[in-house]
């Protein structure tokens, strides 16, 4: 349930917020490079070596190493404050990326491409969860302090903002890699993510407080420890499988049927829908709690991506991935908005890392069955990927709901945003 848009704070409220916009600008600049990368780095060594399956397996190994090493980024945040981390961590991203480009242009052998690609995806930096981390200490719930009716609308406008850097970045990268040089998506990835990130640690006013030294006696507790965040990880990454297998799914759908172009407008529709929901969720003031939110999203998302497979049309397939995609957003917004409720303060950035680690591996695992499947049966066949995904997610999620009540409220659960009190358990 949810009360009209006009009785809860908006965008505009959420946009005034004193210092937002110090980190939002750096911020946006410093994200968009994560979603160039993959496709920066496809295009340039299918152009040096001629091969997707070479593009891909690069590729690939990149954003294995980043949902790996993520973790331990945001883990290593919460305990020596985010500039500690983005410092070193952007200049050995940028580094990385001028070796992996030197060696593509030098038609170096594929095992010294993997080698270069593993710093490049582990040292990308996590600009989207640091971003949800400083709303997190300036909205979230504190000691004395209930959480803001803001917090909500933080966590959509925060997906609606990683949804269009994935619409805007590849488009970015593509034009650069076709119109200027292979190698211009990569350098591009490269200075961005250097000149933002530098500009992002320089706000050092709205970072979250550093806590480690304070408690440096007592033992730093992983994200991981708490079983929420566990069970908040497995479902994204059956989120992820959304995001590969339809990346792949929609180009192969596209090229089966002879018209290639199709898939850009194929993926924005989808992309579309996942944004839409996105503000949606945002200008609505929810009465059910998030954990009862990300259920009913969840099972939304594996019924409409069931029915990928069996679209032959691409005025179907458009309106079934339109209703994906906004299934999509509900979903990892409620899950983001889980983590202000399971996770202290002082690991709130690593959980954030966990879930997008968790996106980056899902997509990435998709991407290679994905493709397999559609190379040997056919397209329809790799829309199979995301059904499976979510399937397997949601039967986890329906099984370990019980583990997204927070501990320390006994039998209670977010009723709407800021507003805690006892309710039956979903």
């Amino acid at each position: 349930m949810a009360t009209t848009v006009s009785d809860r704070p908006g965008y505009g409220q959420l946009l005034r917020t004193p210092g937002a916009w110090t980190f939002l600008l750096p911020g946006f600049a410093a994200r968009q490079p994560f979603a160039m990368l993959t496709i920066s780095i496809v295009l340039l060594v299918q152009h040096t070596t001629g091969s997707y399956g070479s593009a891909g397996a690069v590729a690939a190994v990149s954003g294995v190493s980043m949902a790996l090493f993520a973790p331990q980024s945001g883990r290593l945040a919460d305990r020596f404050g985010q500039r500690a981390v983005l410092l070193p961590g952007v200049l050995v991203h940028a580094a990385s990326v001028a070796v992996l480009t030197t060696l593509a242009l030098a038609h170096a052998p594929l095992w010294a491409l993997f080698l270069a690609a593993v710093p490049t995806g582990a040292s990308i930096p996590q600009i989207g969860p640091m971003v949800r981390a400083r709303w997190a200490a300036r909205l979230g719930a504190a000691p004395g302090r209930p959480a803001s009716p803001l917090m909500a609308t933080a966590a959509a406008f925060e997906s609606v903002t990683d949804e269009f850097t994935f619409v805007v970045g590849p488009v970015i990268a593509t034009a650069l890699c076709t119109g200027v040089h292979p190698a211009g998506g990569l350098v591009a990835e490269g200075v961005l993510t250097l000149v933002g990130g530098l500009v992002f640690a320089a706000r050092r006013s709205t970072q979250p407080a550093v806590r480690g030294a304070s408690t440096a006696a007592a033992p730093h507790r992983s994200a991981l420890t708490v079983p929420g965040v566990r069970v908040l990880a497995i479902t994204f990454l059956g989120i992820g499988s959304v995001f590969g297998g339809m990346q792949v799914s929609l180009t192969a759908f596209s090229e089966e049927i002879g018209r290639p172009g199709v898939n850009g407008l194929l993926y924005g529709v989808f992309a579309a829908g996942n944004m839409l929901a996105g503000i949606a969720c945002g200008a609505i003031a929810w009465k059910s709690s998030p954990r009862r939110r990300l259920i009913i999203g969840y099972i939304a998302l594996t019924v409409t991506s069931s029915g990928l497979w069996a679209m032959h049309s691409v005025v179907l397939l458009a309106g079934l991935g339109l209703l994906v995609g906004l299934c999509i957003a509900p979903a990892l917004i409620s899950g983001y908005t889980l983590v202000d409720a399971l996770v202290p303060p002082s690991a709130r950035t690593e959980a954030f890392t966990w879930l997008t680690g968790a996106v980056a591996l899902g997509q990435a695992a998709a991407v290679t069955v994905a493709g397999q499947l559609a190379d040997a049966k056919g397209a329809s066949t790799g829309f199979l990927v995301p059904l499976a995904g979510t399937v397997l997610a949601l039967a986890t999620l329906l099984t370990l709901r019980s583990r997204l009540v927070p501990r320390s409220e006994g039998r209670t659960v977010a009723r709407g945003i800021g507003h805690r009190g006892p309710v039956t358990v979903d």
